[in-house]
């Protein structure tokens, strides 16, 4: 049987656990998932929009934004 405080392999399981866990509440919650919707698009369209872009095609290209 395998030691909870342990690590495994690569990364921590935890914390994979926890993240998928927060992810899957947060996408339950329907209004909280549109209000993001709406602030990324209002940052696609506003002051950010080159800054965005850059770094779009800065991940397309597998380079780290800077």
């Amino acid at each position: 049987m395998a030691d909870d405080k342990k690590e495994f392999g690569e990364g921590n399981y935890k914390a994979s656990q926890n993240f998928r866990e927060a992810q899957e509440e947060f996408a339950e919650d329907k209004t909280k998932v549109k209000n993001k919707a709406r602030e990324a698009a209002d940052a696609l369209d506003g002051s950010e929009a080159a800054e965005l872009a850059e770094a779009r095609e800065k991940a397309s290209k597998g380079e780290t934004a800077s």
